[in-house]
């Protein structure tokens, strides 16, 4: 994230567009106000658009705005938000969700640097600048003819590659410590902090919703703990503490330290190729691991039935 946060520096003062890239949850939007603060529009208007919330025909006119009689029920005109945001920032996100159609005007304004309203004749000059943002792999999406090439490529000028938050596993409890910090008033839970027990299964989980899912996340858990109080794993989610299924009773009596470590890490394999739908290379790369050890290795020869039902699964898949 220092390497974002240098991109973001070096963007900031530059009337280029931005496209800011991303899964769903990691802060795109945090991301586009930071350069919008840091350059020197930091003073004017942002303003944002969800493209996916929009039919395209409502879309067009939330960009572009139209004139008066344009269509049935426009009963006045409507500055489109490229007009509105003046001389400060404009941030489209969830671009790739805009039709072809759509997306041949969109390029005609990153090009002349003009909108023409729904039903004008006029262009209108605009002064924003425009940041871009998406959860989707563009290039992929121009190879499936979902999204036109030139204008991926207009939009591509400078792009900012905002990593998972299982990529960066260290920004996790600082993370939790500040949506405790900025929530914790506002539900009058003051004083709430995590234990070390619950700090370890943040650390260890996958997030695969990323800041948004961790901010949940600590919300349910400020919720359900008494003020001043520390959280523990009993107010975390299941999903969180599952892992501590395994490990609860310990080790067995009758088995060595090595055997309940197997127990425990069949356990985690299992669990992992359930929620990859049992294809071991997948499986094996969130584990970071190889496929062969994934089988072979990882999984101890003795447990029989677990062979059994995999080998039936993967037949079954075939």
């Amino acid at each position: 994230m220092r390497q974002v946060s240098d991109l973001v520096d070096l963007a900031a003062s530059s009337p280029s567009t931005v496209l800011v890239t991303g899964e769903t949850g990691v802060g795109k939007e945090v991301i586009a106000r930071e350069l919008h603060a840091r350059g020197p529009r930091g003073e004017a208007s942002f303003v944002a658009i969800n493209c996916a919330a929009f039919p395209e025909t409502l879309l067009e006119s939330e960009l572009f705005g139209h004139a008066k009689g344009a269509f049935t029920g426009a009963e006045r005109e409507k500055v489109g938000l490229f007009e509105a945001a003046g001389e400060g920032t404009l941030f489209l996100d969830e671009l790739a969700e805009m039709e072809l159609p759509l997306q041949a005007k969109l390029l005609r304004v990153l090009q002349e640097r003009e909108v023409r309203r729904v039903g004008d004749l006029a262009p209108r000059p605009i002064h924003c600048r425009i940041v871009a943002a998406t959860n989707r792999l563009l290039a992929e999406e121009v190879t499936r003819g979902q999204f036109r090439e030139d204008l991926f490529y207009r939009l591509n000028v400078f792009p900012i590659r905002i990593p998972p938050l299982r990529e960066r596993r260290s920004d996790v409890l600082p993370l939790a410590r500040s949506f405790l910090a900025l929530h914790g008033p506002r539900e009058g839970k003051h004083g709430c902090h995590l234990s070390l027990a619950a700090s370890h299964l943040l650390e260890a989980y996958h997030w695969p919703g990323n800041v948004r899912e961790l901010e949940n996340e600590m919300l349910r858990a400020l919720m359900l703990t008494p003020s001043g109080q520390l959280i523990t794993p009993r107010q975390l989610s299941p999903k969180l503490v599952e892992i501590l299924e395994p490990i609860a009773h310990g080790a067995r009596p009758d088995e060595t330290l090595r055997q309940a470590l197997e127990r425990i890490e069949s356990w985690l394999i299992r669990r992992a190729l359930a929620n990859n739908d049992g294809r071991k290379a997948r499986t094996a790369q969130k584990l970071g691991i190889t496929r062969e050890g994934l089988y072979n290795e990882r999984i101890p020869l003795a447990d029989k039935r677990f062979k059994q039902r995999f080998q039936h699964h993967r037949y079954l898949r075939n």
